[in-house]
């Protein structure tokens, strides 16, 4: 298949485009930087130069493609405080991306979250298909993402074989520059590990060779409007993660009571605090997908996690 494949540079995609040209896919990924395109073409793929904006960029290369997979998103406007503004980009690209593909029976697959989308409970694919709390914002992302997504199932009664990808709050792995990177940085500039309250709330995590796995089997053969969750484990209680950075960087391992946890986390404290375990066991029966790579705790007793950056 011609893959059309937004994000193809980032943490998920320089993932995806590897297993893809692995199993025979061409590759055009869309890139923003000199230094993106010569990453891929390095990687054996093609590039489409262009940003989420240049919708016209985007139809044509969709219309041109046997199917799409969309990882890309603002995270640097959403994480500088417009979640909002990367939201609404977001919606608009998915829209043109349905528009290029209606008829036509080809997949589009896209990546969301399954943090939010169950709190307190394993969250299912069945869940977050109802209508969607009206909040916008940097603290309503997990809603806004969702209602984007479920504009993509919608897709289906259009003839495109639609499919979404919920990703956990980790896709561990070397070079992770994510929110678990985020918490060792964290731990290593305050001197302590924190967690919140009892540290008892968990995270479900997933290695990115695995999840990246799981795109490429949506793209081959997610029935059209299908949920799918990338989840390797349904929930990793923050304690224990905290524990494993304290030990590594030799720091106390510190509960760190809520009303502290924004001055303390900054923006990584709203996440931090859900607990949102999640479950992949519809995925893996439906698309025949099992992990093989390692566990969180064991990936970050790797070591790689806690390489001192450059100063």
């Amino acid at each position: 298949m011609r893959v059309f494949v937004t994000g193809a540079s980032g943490w998920i995609g320089s993932a995806v485009v590897p297993e893809l040209i692995g199993a025979g896919h061409q590759v055009i990924g869309l890139v923003r930087s000199d230094a993106s395109a010569a990453a891929l073409i390095a990687a054996g793929a093609k590039v489409h130069p262009g940003t989420l904006d240049d919708l016209d960029g985007l139809r044509d290369a969709a219309a041109a493609s046997d199917g799409v997979i969309h990882l890309a998103f603002k995270h640097d406007i959403a994480f500088s405080g417009d979640f909002q503004g990367a939201a609404d980009a977001d919606r608009r690209a998915v829209e043109t991306f349905g528009e290029a593909l209606a008829g036509s029976d080809r997949p589009l697959v896209i990546a969301s979250g399954t943090l939010g989308i169950a709190p307190g409970r394993v969250a299912t694919e069945r869940d977050g298909q109802g209508p969607v709390p009206a909040v916008t914002g940097f603290g309503g992302g997990p809603q806004t993402r969702l209602a984007t997504a479920q504009l993509v199932l919608s897709f289906a009664s259009r003839a495109v074989r639609s499919s979404v990808v919920r990703l956990p709050p980790t896709n561990h792995g070397e070079g992770d520059s994510g929110f678990v990177a985020a918490l060792v940085g964290i731990a290593r500039d305050k001197g302590v590990s924190g967690y919140i309250g009892d540290g008892a709330n968990r995270w479900p995590a997933v290695h990115r060779l695995d999840s990246a796995r799981l795109f490429r089997l949506a793209l081959e053969g997610a029935p059209a409007g299908s949920t799918l969750h990338a989840v390797a484990e349904e929930g990793v209680p923050i304690r224990d993660i905290a524990e494993v950075i304290g030990r590594h960087l030799e720091v106390p391992v510190t509960a760190i009571a809520s009303g502290d946890a924004a001055e303390h986390f900054a923006w990584l404290a709203d996440f931090l605090a859900i607990d949102g375990p999640a479950s992949s066991a519809f995925t893996r029966e439906l698309m025949g997908w099992q992990p093989t790579r390692p566990e969180l705790i064991d990936d970050l007793d790797q070591g790689h996690y806690f390489h001192k950056p450059p100063a």
